[in-house]
């Protein structure tokens, strides 16, 4: 019988703390062990009591308890885990790793172990954006911890940005992801290396009748692509990749092999997916036609019209002159419509899906769309309020049989819908 994978799971202070007694739930669901150790921090947060009953092990909070350390406890649990997670890692639990800094139990096992750790970051965005905080990740990183990026979002303190805390199950897929994958010595959640098995970190359990899409390549585009016009300015839009990704990973669950490529987002590769990541329209057109063949693919990067003609080498200075007069022409040229170009190709996928952002006469101009591309299906999202960058959205699935409407869901549960529409169709 194949023993039980053990994880240690280190619990920093913050708001987020809360979120880890669904992860402790999570990893028991899956088959393994966890314990727990808890700052000072986080007991301000969550309580000892509640993480033992969920997971059926003592908490360690201390250095100083006498009976652990006769037996140098913090020596033994550092090297008994399969994997340590810092979950959530504050800004000062991440500085202190850094260092080297050992003045707690949790910073003197992070020092002793000899184990994989993995640190799922959670702060307020000008604490993740400042320089000593991604030195300090940077650091970590070339020391062999792996960093798992945090979630853009509305933070509890009122602002938005990267920095919360991923859901419990995205952190629960990285930890098996890793477990299952080859033992790297460095790594970023997020990246992905030539030659790695796209179906890697899919459930092994799942008997192929319950993973309708075994077999299937999904290629998917995700996120906005960002057009430079000088080394400080682009042309963008407000995209935030969720809509894609939530699809790629619904179809990765599906045991499709997934490919995803993607504009510039902050946000973690789901499990059994390959990433390819990209800035510019150019880029993501090679990269969808590098990827094919494909038997599913679905468009749903919000991709720039226009680029600029020309990048300026330097950034362009404000005109110093008149200030009635006109300011230079910024010249832009079309970018490729990489839908009806996937369309026309001779290794056109077999369902070809577009999105279209709209803001008003949505299925009349989704159904003029899907003429026009020369694919299968139209998915147009209604983009008048806060879809884009938001969490939910409400779409039309326009087709040559008829509009399918479905109101406002949150962004995962339309791409399960849209997957199960998808397994339906093939």
């Amino acid at each position: 019988m194949t023993k039980a994978k053990h994880i240690l799971l280190i619990i920093g202070g913050g708001i987020a703390a809360y979120k880890s007694s669904e992860l402790i739930r999570l990893i028991k669901k899956s088959g393994m062990t966890v314990r727990c150790v808890l700052t000072a921090s986080g007991a301000q947060f969550v309580t000892p009591m509640t993480l033992a009953a969920l997971s059926e092990n003592e908490v360690h909070t201390t250095l100083w308890s006498l009976k652990d350390e006769t037996e140098m406890g913090h020596i033994q649990l550092s090297r008994e885990a399969d994997l340590v997670v810092v979950c959530p890692a504050t800004a000062n639990l991440l500085a202190k790793m850094a260092g080297g800094i050992a003045d707690d139990l949790a910073t003197t096992l992070l020092l002793a172990t000899d184990t994989q750790v993995l640190a799922v970051p959670a702060m307020n965005v000008r604490m993740w954006d400042h320089p000593a905080t991604q030195r300090n990740i940077e650091q970590l990183r070339a020391d062999g911890l792996v960093v798992m990026p945090p979630d853009e979002g509305d933070m509890a303190c009122g602002e938005f940005g990267p920095g919360r805390l991923p859901e419990p199950p995205a952190v629960m897929a990285e930890i098996l992801r890793h477990l299952g994958g080859p033992n790297k010595s460095s790594a970023l959640i997020g990246e992905n290396e030539l030659g790695r098995n796209p179906l890697e970190g899919q459930p092994a359990f799942a008997p192929d009748q319950h993973r309708p899409l075994h077999g299937k390549h999904v290629l998917i585009t995700a996120g906005p692509t960002r057009e430079p016009i000088d080394p400080v300015r682009y042309i963008a839009n407000r995209s935030s990749g969720r809509q894609g990704f939530a699809i790629a990973a619904a179809a990765a669950e599906a045991g499709a092999q997934v490919t995803l490529v993607a504009g510039p987002v902050h946000l973690p590769t789901p499990a059994g997916v390959m990433r390819v990541d990209v800035e510019t329209a150019l880029e993501m057109e090679a990269a969808v036609l590098d990827a094919l063949p494909s038997d599913i693919a679905i468009m749903v990067a919000a991709v720039a019209d226009w680029r600029a003609d020309s990048r300026a080498e330097q950034k362009i200075k404000k005109q110093k002159s008149d200030a009635l007069a006109p300011l230079a022409p910024l010249a832009l040229v079309e970018n490729p419509d990489i839908l009806a170009g996937l369309a026309k190709h001779e290794q056109r996928p077999g369902l070809l899906i577009g999105f279209a952002a709209e803001t008003e006469k949505i299925e009349e101009h989704a159904r003029a769309k899907l003429a026009k591309k020369g694919c299968d299906w139209i998915v147009a999202n209604d983009v008048s309020g806060d879809v884009m960058g938001g969490a939910e959205n409400s779409v039309h699935i326009v087709t040559a049989g008829g509009t399918e409407i479905w109101e406002r869901l949150p962004k995962p549960e339309v791409a399960r819908r849209l997957v199960a529409k998808i397994i339906e169709e093939i």
